[in-house]
């Protein structure tokens, strides 16, 4: 009799044992086959896709994917997005495939064929420009041309607006190496501008009063502007936009001869401006079947070239925040991206942004 209890027991036991373990592959199959987390592009809580944006390896493209994730989160109510890493060819690579949803800075004169390409395949479509111009040329600081009262700074070179005004003022930009010349802040040497700035600078006749001086690095040319601008001495360089540094120095571009792409594409020769660069907005064709409201805001979605000044300058002021320089752009301008957004959805972002210390 007890060696038969001592059986039943043990195999209750059993009974209980299979059926714990039944019960557990039940729900671990279950939790394998949910479509809430990555695998699905869902969140749990939510009933729309998380998207893909991908940064690449300048600021301002991350701060504009922070911007659209805030807005989507906040005002649409989709989950955050995903940001991934990708350099420029195989970040347009993938928004062909469709691992990528929105590439919110398509620099297309870079990547002119490959841009081409993608639209003709019709698995990329274009929502227009993200900003109007992304400017390059000869920048000096504009206190030398309007001075600067504040500061106590008078105007050094009044009438210095044009590449042409130059060679009257070289002395104000005399090389410490080259004291016979003024001194021309170049890019730094493997950077196709540099050797385009050295061709230029020889078309323009400048070769006679300025040297040449190709910088190290994109932090020592920065760092020449910079240190010059903070002692109010005169500086002459190149330089581009948007970048946080002309957000947070007051710089001229000198005028040049308008764009020709005859004289461009003379490799000797250059005497132009350059060609004004598009930045454009891409997204995978399919987000217009995934999330067609996303597809309205984003084409609706434009910058002016100051507001990236702006926010880039904000953000080398708050340990390179992404997020923080995103929320900088939401509170301030308003005015804006309340045009790119229903109504509804702009008082749900108010409403986030109030709450945001």
């Amino acid at each position: 009799m007890q060696q038969l209890q001592i059986l039943l027991r043990r195999s209750r036991s059993r009974c209980l044992l299979l059926a714990f373990l039944l019960l557990f592959c039940f729900s671990f199959l279950m939790g394998c086959g949910s479509k809430t987390g990555g695998d699905s592009g869902t969140q749990e809580g939510s009933d729309k896709p998380r998207l893909v944006l991908v940064d690449v390896s300048w600021d301002s493209i991350k701060v504009h994917n922070r911007i659209v994730g805030y807005i989507l989160q906040h005002g649409y109510g989709y989950p955050e997005p995903e940001y991934l890493f990708a350099e420029t060819l195989p970040a347009l690579q993938g928004m062909v495939k469709g691992n990528i949803d929105i590439y919110m800075e398509v620099w297309a004169d870079n990547i002119e064929e490959a841009w081409k390409e993608a639209l003709a395949s019709g698995k990329v479509k274009n929502l227009g420009p993200n900003f109007p111009d992304a400017p390059q040329g000869w920048y000096v600081p504009t206190y030398m041309i309007e001075g600067d009262a504040e500061r106590g700074l008078e105007a050094t070179a009044p009438d210095l607006k044009k590449i042409s005004d130059l060679p009257r003022y070289w002395e104000l930009f005399k090389d410490p190496e080259v004291p016979s010349k003024g001194r021309f802040h170049n890019s730094p040497p493997g950077w196709n501008c540099t050797s385009i700035n050295g061709v230029k600078i020889k078309s323009y006749g400048l070769d006679k009063n300025y040297n040449n001086f190709v910088t190290g690095s994109d932090p020592a040319l920065v760092a020449s502007m910079v240190s010059a601008y903070e002692k109010g001495e005169p500086w002459f360089g190149y330089y581009w936009e948007p970048t946080w540094v002309m957000g947070k120095l007051k710089m001229t571009r000198l005028e040049e001869p308008d764009f020709d792409d005859a004289v461009w594409q003379d490799e000797s020769n250059r005497a132009c401006s350059y060609p004004s660069a598009q930045v454009l907005i891409g997204i995978n064709s399919e987000l217009e079947k995934r999330a067609p409201e996303v597809v309205e805001f984003l084409q609706n979605y434009e910058t002016s070239l100051e507001q990236n000044n702006d926010f880039l300058a904000y953000m080398s002021d708050h340990n390179n925040n992404e997020k923080a320089a995103a929320v900088y752009f939401l509170q301030k301008y308003k005015d804006e991206w309340h045009g790119w957004v229903p109504a509804d959805v702009a008082a749900k972002l108010d409403q986030a942004l109030e709450e945001v210390k």
